[in-house]
């Protein structure tokens, strides 16, 4: 069921939310979250999609708010708010209130916001596309206790990285650092299987790719080794190499969906490793809404640390162990079973 608002109010779309609940017979309301989606109109039905998709998981009410920049200077000064109140089959198995903003009003989006919020539940503010540098200081995103971004839709992803370091607060996620969850898995995982000292790591990806980044500085993070990122064709990432005293530990994902793991001593093995789309990764973060303070650490271990090759290593370069010598700054490499604290762990 679908009711349009125009030129409306925050109370007169409670009340088309209450009357469409009654139409299709559900008067109840049994959301657990409410999810803001602020973006443009070029990229809200795809955000909705994904949105209504995850609320298979996460029943909530969702509001996406689309702001209007009128190129007139007179229609600049006229504030009016447009609203499409979705309820039933169109609004997945929660609500979805499709805000569109003109004038004045774009700049005083969270009023309008905060009376649709469902009382007593927690809010999550998503940036499919043009996040704030600071999402905690940003008028909406002060009103959740969630603030998800995606870096890769930045024009200057690896640069965004940084001003999402400077600006992290409790609560700052980023769907760049949700798309390697399987992969810090698998990692932690092939490293409960052997006891051996880490000396080097190399991560292979696409080039301007921030997942490929953070899994990188995550890794230097956590296992405090000199880590070396090394370009590739793609898709995203494509290969982690961890040179071993045991011998080497290699990850590898050509085409995207099957990797494969090869560890010394043991057989190759097949994993499924396939690129998500964007509602298994809303959610997965919706899954969890305290802080997450691994990717906090990751995120200020700094892209500058990293070692980064201008070309895409060989397979004789893969199979060396690594000759450079450490930076000054790293501490001495660890040994996996005798220092679990510092082990690669899993989100």
């Amino acid at each position: 069921m679908k009711i349009d608002l125009t030129d409306t109010t925050a109370g007169d779309i409670n009340k088309a939310l209450v009357r469409g609940r009654r139409a299709i017979g559900t008067p109840a309301v049994g959301m657990v979250l409410t999810l803001v989606i602020v973006t443009d109109e070029e990229n809200a039905y795809d955000a909705l999609r994904a949105a209504n998709d995850a609320s298979r998981e996460h029943p909530s009410r969702t509001l996406v708010v689309i702001k209007r920049v009128s190129r007139s200077p007179r229609d600049r000064t006229t504030s009016r708010l447009d609203a499409e109140v979705r309820v039933g089959a169109d609004a997945g198995t929660g609500e979805t209130v499709v805000l569109r903003m003109y004038g004045e009003v774009v700049e005083h989006a969270d009023s309008v916001v905060l009376p649709l919020l469902l009382p007593d539940a927690p809010v999550v503010v998503w940036w499919p596309v043009n996040a704030p540098l600071d999402p905690a200081k940003d008028p909406l995103g002060a009103l959740a206790q969630r603030r998800v971004t995606d870096t890769y839709a930045a024009e200057q992803p690896v640069r965004e990285l940084s001003a999402r370091a400077d600006a992290y607060t409790p609560g700052d996620t980023d769907l760049s650092w949700t798309r390697i969850t399987p992969w810090r898995s698998m990692l932690a995982a092939a490293l409960d299987q052997v006891t051996c000292t880490v000396r080097g790591v190399e991560v292979e990806g696409e080039e301007f790719n921030p997942s490929c980044e953070l899994l990188a500085m995550w890794l230097a993070d956590r296992l405090d080794v000199p880590v070396r990122r090394s370009l590739s064709s793609g898709p995203g990432l494509t290969a982690v190499r961890m040179e071993t005293t045991c011998g080497p530990i290699v990850l590898d994902r050509a085409d995207g969906s099957l990797a494969t793991l090869t560890i010394e001593g043991q057989p190759a093995r097949a994993v499924a490793l396939k690129r998500r789309e964007t509602a298994e990764l809303i959610a997965e973060e919706l899954r969890r809404l305290d802080p997450d303070d691994t990717y906090a650490s990751a995120l200020r271990y700094g892209v500058e640390r990293l070692n980064t090759a201008p070309e895409k290593a060989t397979s004789q370069e893969s199979a060396e162990p690594a000759s450079e010598p450490a930076p000054a700054n790293k501490a001495p490499a660890k040994t996996a079973k005798k220092a679990p604290a510092r082990k690669a762990t899993a989100k």
